[in-house]
């Protein structure tokens, strides 16, 4: 992709704040954008890394400060939206593969996608699907193109979609999918919902082990990212553009909305839940069906429905637990301050 930053504003329908003669290459979170890159703003949680962007421009709403001079912006109501268009006509995936052994033990039940790159010592078992046989999205041809390193055991029935790629020492259960469609959709004028393309992929590294039943979105571009030595029970939903860091576990059931960020060491309970967008700090505990609705940036424990401190949540739930008793308590108190009025008025006479 080369475009004109300007011819990017004309087709979005926005307005140049800048030079409009910048060649936008590629489009990329704004974290990660280097120079070339159109990135977008429309989350007040990810403002703060507007001073610190090395994209070239920023697709960016009115509402936001514009301080920097040093790179252009293209102003339009709804990013989003304009995102979302500019992805469709657009961005087109890239992945390069290379110096992969094509040696396995694969079972010919399994069904191997074009340009499966699968490293040595790797067991895939019967039933399992690898790539998505150059399926056609958008106009857009999606190679297969899934990367597999060493060492991996797949077990029967699993699913890796177009353009993952997986570490070393990679184990996965049964009827576990890696790559599927991240949950995006953007309403019309008509209040009708439209498929946001889900280009992006899944990046399992070293030593990463998904337990069965797992859903692994890819990302909407870039990457759902899984850092190295994280393990993930059952039935985890772990969605578009999330990132996990390293050597994480999650239990079962747990559900994690897209591009929320879990740091290293942490430790998340079963039936936990994460809104999006949030970042939760290293080596974090986070009790079992806790729900965590803000970002968490302090290590610690934490538990509850808004999570909090651990300790302070106990405390606060052991004086819910005396309700009862303490009820019963002020009723008496009250039918004795009632008595004693009652005296006190007899003898005032």
């Amino acid at each position: 992709m080369l475009i004109k930053l300007k011819d990017a504003a004309d087709f979005v329908g926005g307005i140049v704040i800048g030079d409009p003669n910048i060649d936008i290459k590629n489009i990329a979170k704004i974290e990660e954008a280097q120079e070339g890159d159109l990135t977008f703003l429309y989350l007040k949680t990810y403002e703060k890394y507007l001073n610190t962007t090395k994209a070239s421009a920023v697709l960016i709403s009115p509402e936001f400060k514009k301080t920097r001079t040093d790179i252009s912006y293209i102003e339009v109501k709804n990013p989003n939206v304009a995102l979302h268009k500019f992805v469709i006509t657009f961005l087109k995936p890239k992945f390069i593969l290379d110096g992969i052994d094509l040696t396995a033990s694969i079972d010919p039940s399994a069904k191997i996608g074009m340009n499966a790159g699968i490293g040595k010592n790797v067991v895939i078992s019967a039933g399992c699907t690898i790539g998505n046989d150059s399926m056609i999205y958008h106009n857009t041809v999606l190679m297969d193109n899934v990367k597999i390193g060493e060492n991996c055991l797949i077990y029967p029935n699993v699913t890796i979609r177009e353009n993952c790629i997986l570490g070393n020492n990679v184990i996965i259960h049964s009827n576990t999918v890696v790559g599927s469609d991240g949950f995006g959709y953007i309403p019309n004028e008509k209040g009708e919902y439209e498929k946001v393309p889900q280009i992006g992929n899944v990046i399992l590294e070293d030593d990463v082990e998904l337990g069965s039943n797992v859903s692994i979105d890819r990302a909407a571009f870039g990457s759902t990212l899984i850092k190295k030595g994280v393990k993930i029970d059952n039935l985890v939903q772990v969605a578009h553009n999330v990132v996990i860091g390293d050597n994480t576990a999650i239990a079962a059931q747990t559900g994690i909305s897209g591009s929320t960020k879990i740091g290293k060491h942490c430790m998340l309970g079963g039936q936990s839940g994460f809104v999006g967008h949030i970042e939760v700090a290293d080596q974090v505990i986070v009790g079992a069906q806790s729900g965590v609705s803000k970002s968490i940036e302090k290590a610690g424990k934490y538990r509850g429905t808004p999570a909090q401190d651990m300790a302070q949540q106990l405390r606060l739930e052991a004086h819910i637990r005396n309700i009862p008793s303490l009820t019963e308590k002020i009723k008496k108190l009250e039918e004795k301050i009632a008595s004693l009025e009652q005296k006190i008025s007899e003898l005032l006479g």
